[in-house]
């Protein structure tokens, strides 16, 4: 018997930017373990058919268009889930994007395209200020009932230093140290704030072939535990304990969830 717990029978949450990859992952998993989940996504493309999967599954959820970067957008995005709910327990923030550019061209390669300040601001917009802004829409509720969770979706990269991304690993950074930082602001106030970085895990239902297959390789030549990318359920599952009361003695960490990538490429001896 799975101790209650891990249930999320009647909890409510809010899953931003979730309409594909790991987002898409969680969705599933946290639907299936009994919760009340309103999805967000800049669009319908990837929502609408997530959401008519899950109809037809007898685990129905609530979608929103919305623009993660925008602050009245937020609030709006809390707003309606109060509205539709009567209340929120959990905030999942999946955002974000990466552009491979080195900062400025090298000698050596003719074909290098330098990084720019809209790319700049892309990034940080999608990667860092979106969680920000979705963390700060649902304090004041959360202070209010002396209760909720966040969970903060980071990455693997910022424990590597990788040529290229050099922006986006700045940004995850800062997303690792907000989450720490207002654990212990807001854990007065009974919020539990953790989030997961993690590894490649590719989406073979919205990715191209070849970029699955691209992610399978390096996968095999860069994850010690397996050498292969991760899956999105394994994704969910990992959210899940830290949406659940499972995990309500912890706050403000970064749960590694990439294979071992992280720490260090896989022996070639």
């Amino acid at each position: 018997m799975i101790p209650n717990e891990y249930s999320l029978k009647d909890k409510t949450v809010i899953i931003a930017g979730a309409a594909r990859g790991i987002g898409k992952g969680i969705v599933r998993v946290f639907a299936e373990a009994g919760a009340k989940v309103m999805v967000t996504s800049l669009t319908d493309k990837y929502m609408a058919p997530l959401a008519e999967e899950l109809a037809a599954a007898g685990t129905p959820i609530e979608t929103l268009t919305a623009d993660a970067t925008k602050e009245e957008e937020w609030n709006r995005t809390v707003a309606t889930a109060i509205e539709r709910f009567g209340h929120l327990d959990v905030l999942v923030n999946t955002l974000g994007d990466a552009v491979a550019k080195p900062v400025v061209p090298r000698p050596d390669h003719e074909e290098d395209v330098p990084f720019t300040e809209d790319d700049w601001n892309f990034i940080m917009d999608v990667n860092l200020k979106a969680i920000f802004l979705g963390c700060k829409a649902v304090g004041p509720h959360f202070m209010e009932r002396r209760q909720g969770k966040i969970v903060n979706i980071g990455a693997w990269v910022v424990r590597r230093n990788v040529p290229g991304y050099v922006v986006w690993s700045a940004a995850k950074a800062a997303v690792h140290k907000l989450t720490e930082s207002l654990s212990t602001e807001w854990g007065p106030y009974g919020i539990n704030v953790n989030g997961i970085a993690t590894g490649g895990f590719p989406d073979t239902e919205t990715n191209p072939p070849e970029i699955v297959e691209f992610q399978k390789k390096w996968a095999a030549a860069q994850v010690p535990l397996g050498g292969r990318p991760g899956e999105l359920r394994e994704a969910g599952l990992t959210a899940l304990y830290l949406a659940s009361d499972a995990s309500s003695f912890m706050t403000g960490e970064m749960l590694y969830l990439d294979g071992g990538l992280s720490r260090g490429m896989q022996s070639l001896l």
